[in-house]
């Protein structure tokens, strides 16, 4: 603008009004005006603001500075207020945070709720099914009851006769030497469930008690305090016994006199019906002093019979009773191999009387001797063997002439030579020990025969008897062409040939046979009157009285300690391994044969070596031989509904299966006071399929801590406490074990589950056997001409450990019962070997090795304690006992084998559409 006025005055004052100068003028002024302005402000205002500022700063007032220089706590102050903000902002976004999860959380809750409601309503549906359920299964089991009660016939007791009262309606036999059981026995004394009740007399309430051998009756006394049939209430008995010999000679009633008070006897009642007179012999030469005695309608049990006196079926031939107060030295008794000896047989005994002598002499019994009197084979028979001597074929030994003076015997009876020591020594030395019957062929049998029988078969040399019409001891139940060659006189001829003819795996045979003949009904006096009493219980039909269980003592201890997952244990892939039981415990079913196997199986079960298993019921189930099908006990010869059903591979793992699909088993765990291992190994039990429950063996005389938490298996746990620390309680048939499979583990082992399982169904499919994982064998040390107990790896086993295996129960009660006490005591002195001493039992039981199962050689958890099988001297004392175990049986029963058990389709998933 005043570039335009001043261009205008220029042009000669031209402008807007005409007033050219009066615009310059005021132009001018302006730009005057606008300069001094400008001057001012940049000049003075500064040095204004200086001024104002620097008055400020001098004030006395040091809070009231504003631009001056500030403290370190001023400068403080300020951080701290940005500290503040910054954490205000921080909580700020905080809360912002929480408040989205809080609306989060109370959406999931409300999601809950209402999953919550529908479980409730579920649940309440479940109840409502199961109720339902419960009724049909009610309603159900009481029409099966119903049908049971209509198809079952209505059976009553045979009417109990009291001893005072008279049996005027019982038959008459036509004289008491045709006395059977059927008519001169009482049935209705012993019905089938009276437990066959036996009523024994005290011998020395009568005159001729003090007449009797005192080691006799002393042993005789310990036996019936014992025995389980025994009972002291005369009026509920079943037979009534009465012990009358062995006599002393000096102070023999006459005959008349022990007729006189045998008929006194309280319960006698005229005849005598259903009492046993039992006449045992301690010596060869005990007389048949009952002979001329009247009996009326009781049996006899005595060792010398002759043939018009003896009732088969109804009287007893009995064993001689050697060892009275003593138990056989199992140590003195020789091997059963080698099985070929020194000599081939032997004979020593000398004939005192002639068989026409003593008929011309013995005139009660010339009387009863009907028709000529038979052929004298004798001196055809030392002639013969004589010739066998002399050939020198075979190194034999036949002495017809004492050389001290021989032992009392009866006429025509061959009398034995030296001392019971001489005679087993000679028979130690014989593989065939003959026995020449009586000439008289009335005689059926005597006591120097039944001597000479307990002698060869006590020392492993097998019986040759010649003389078929003999009657041999408890012979109407016992097989003796098992144990003993009995040959007709006439063939004397052929003995030679005959005995060199038998194999040595059929003198093998014989010889174990005999070994278990003696050891179960000839050894000790408690083994003899077993064995009359089983055999009148089998005639009569009665079954047996179960054996006692052993009562488990619990340890009260607290549980609830929710059992931890191994992932060792659950590492089982795609594999189903079988329901969780979470109905409860389900036992084995009873053993139910009772009667049909006392009625069915006499033979089988009298005869099956080497096990005695119906003389003595071991269990509660089906006391036989174990290779046999029926000592599976349940589910033999039956196929429930629901076995077999077969299948791939998952559908397999699902469901056991077989004849018995419905099974569980029993884990007995051996502790020592190791209680942190104990409760690993519970918990590692977690969740196992088919487990019904565990039973955990304490050992030690501590209990366990109070406040220990017991872990929560799913499943029982019962702590047993034992009277004693000794390992032979491993095995002990404990009233808690409910079914027929065992799994003995010890507290260190450590198993998977699928290893368990596998296990488990190898052995149902050998339940006579030892299935387990770790294997052992034994092998013969030539140079110190021993056996030892050898670990390492190999192709062969002999042994399977106990430390985790499954076995039958049935074992557990032959361990504990039947076993020869001299092995647990050296399990006891040793604290070793059990497991050795059980694998011993079955391979002599069965005759068949263990089974093992996986290719696992060792179980121990890596980092438990050490155990006792650490100890250097663990394989020197195993080695120890093999050695004596095997002196104990006679020979080497372990077996070897080269089959293992390895699970191969276990996890194989085959198509359906493939067979």
């Amino acid at each position: 603008e005043l570039m335009t006025g001043y261009t205008m005055l220029r042009n000669g004052g031209v402008g807007n009004g005409g007033q050219p100068w009066v615009l310059r003028w005021s132009s001018r002024i302006r730009l005057t005006w606008l300069s001094f302005t400008l001057f001012i402000i940049l000049v003075f205002f500064p040095l204004i603001a200086h001024y104002y500022l620097t008055t400020i700063d001098d004030a006395d007032d040091a809070g009231k500075r504003i631009f001056g220089p500030r403290t370190g706590n001023e400068l403080c102050e300020v951080k701290h207020v940005q500290d503040l903000c910054r954490i205000r902002e921080s909580v700020s976004e905080e809360l912002l945070q929480l408040e989205a999860k809080r609306q989060e959380l109370n959406s999931e809750i409300a999601k809950l709720n209402l999953k919550i409601e529908a479980c409730k309503k579920s649940i309440e549906n479940a109840k409502q099914d199961l109720l339902q359920l419960k009724n049909v299964i009610s309603q159900t089991e009481h029409s099966y009851k119903e049908l049971m009660a209509q198809n079952q016939p209505k059976l009553s007791l045979p009417i109990r006769l009291l001893p005072d009262k008279d049996d005027a309606t019982f038959p008459l036999p036509k004289s008491n030497r045709h006395c059977r059981l059927h008519n001169c026995f009482d049935y209705s004394r012993c019905p089938l469930t009276s437990g066959f009740p036996v009523y024994v007399y005290n011998s020395d309430d009568y005159p001729f008690g003090s007449s009797l051998d005192p080691l006799i009756k002393q042993a005789f006394e310990a036996t019936v305090r014992t025995n389980v049939y025994v009972t002291e209430n005369a009026n509920i008995a079943c037979v009534y016994i009465i012990l009358v010999g062995e006599m002393q000679e000096p102070v023999m009633p006459k005959p008349t006199e022990l007729e006189q008070q045998l008929h006194s006897l309280p319960y006698w009642r005229t005849d005598g019906h259903n009492h046993l007179i039992i006449n045992l012999s301690r010596k060869s030469d005990t007389q048949n002093f009952i002979y001329n005695i009247s009996t009326g309608r009781a049996m006899i049990a005595q060792s010398t019979f002759y043939d018009v006196q003896y009732r088969p079926g109804f009287d007893i031939v009995v064993s001689p009773l050697v060892h009275a107060m003593s138990e056989p030295n199992f140590l003195e008794i020789p091997p059963q191999v080698p099985v070929k000896r020194k000599y081939l047989f032997s004979f020593q005994g000398e004939k005192i009387e002639s068989l026409r002598s003593s008929l011309q002499e013995v005139r009660s019994f010339e009387e009863e001797i009907e028709g000529n009197a038979p052929a004298d084979y004798d001196d055809r028979i030392i002639t013969t063997l004589k010739a066998v001597q002399d050939s020198k074929l075979d190194f034999v030994l036949v002495e017809f002439t004492c050389k001290n003076q021989p032992k009392a015997s009866l006429p025509t009876e061959w009398a034995l030579c030296g001392e019971r020591d001489d005679r087993l020594e000679l028979l130690k030395l014989s593989t065939f020990a003959l026995i020449i019957t009586p000439g008289d062929t009335h005689l059926v049998i005597s006591a120097g025969c039944a001597m000479r029988l307990f002698e060869a078969l006590e020392v492993g040399a097998i019986p040759v008897v010649l003389g078929e019409q003999v009657q041999l001891p408890y012979n109407d139940v016992i097989r003796w062409n098992e144990a003993a060659l009995i040959i007709p006189k006439p063939r004397i001829t052929e003995v030679h040939f005959l005995l060199r003819s038998i194999s040595d795996n059929d003198l093998l045979a014989m010889r174990r046979q005999g070994r278990f003949l003696w050891e179960t009904y000839f050894s000790t006096s408690d083994n003899v009157f077993s064995t009359v009493l089983a055999i009148i219980r089998t005639r009569i039909q009665i079954p047996a009285a179960p054996i006692r269980e052993e009562t488990a003592v619990e340890i009260p201890h607290r549980s609830g300690k929710a059992a931890g997952t191994d992932p060792n244990m659950a590492d089982n892939g795609d594999l189903d391994l079988g329901p969780v039981e979470t109905e409860p415990p389900y036992a084995s079913p009873k053993y139910l044969r009772n009667f049909t196997l006392t009625a069915m199986d006499i033979y089988r079960n009298w005869n099956s070596a080497p096990g005695p298993f119906h003389l003595f019921p071991y269990t509660p189930f089906d006391p036989v031989l174990p290779s046999e099908a029926k000592f599976l006990g349940s589910g033999t010869g039956f196929r429930p509904i629901g076995g077999g059903a077969g299948g791939s591979g998952k559908e397999f793992q699902a469901a056991l299966g077989g004849n018995v699909p419905r099974e569980q088993f029993t884990v007995v765990m051996l502790t020592y006071e190791r209680e942190e291992v104990l409760m690993n190994s519970l918990e590692r039990l977690n969740g196992l399929p088919y487990l019904n429950k565990v039973v955990v063996v304490w050992n030690s005389p501590k209990l366990p801590s109070e406040d220990l938490l017991w872990p929560d298996i799913g499943v029982p746990i019962m702590v047993v406490r034992t009277e004693k620390n000794s390992l032979n309680n491993r095995f002990l048939p404990w009233d808690e074990i409910e079914t027929e499979a065992i799994l003995s583990i010890d507290d260190d082992a450590h198993l998977r589950h699928d290893e368990i399982m596998f296990g488990f169904r190898v052995w149902r499919e050998a339940r006579d056997r030892i299935v387990g994982f770790p294997g052992r064998y034994h092998a013969w040390d030539i140079p110190h001409q021993s056996w030892l107990y050898n670990s390492n790896y190999s192709c062969e086993l002999s042994m399977v450990l106990t430390g985790a295996a499954f076995f039958h129960k049935y074992y557990a009660y032959l361990y504990s019962y039947v076993m020869p006490q001299a092995i647990r005591d050296m399990v006891d002195e040793y604290i070793n070997c059990e497991d050795i001493a059980m694998n011993f039992l079955v391979s002599h039981l069965t005759r068949k090795p263990p089974i093992k199962v996986t290719s696992r050689w060792t179980f121990r958890c890596p980092g438990c304690p050490q155990a006792l099988s650490h100890d250097d001297s663990h394989f020197h004392e195993r080695h120890k006992c093999i050695n004596f175990f095997v002196k104990v049986y006679g020979y080497m029963p372990l077996l070897y084998t080269q089959f293992r058990v390895d699970s191969v389709l276990f996890k194989t998933r085959l198509p359906h559409d493939k067979t």
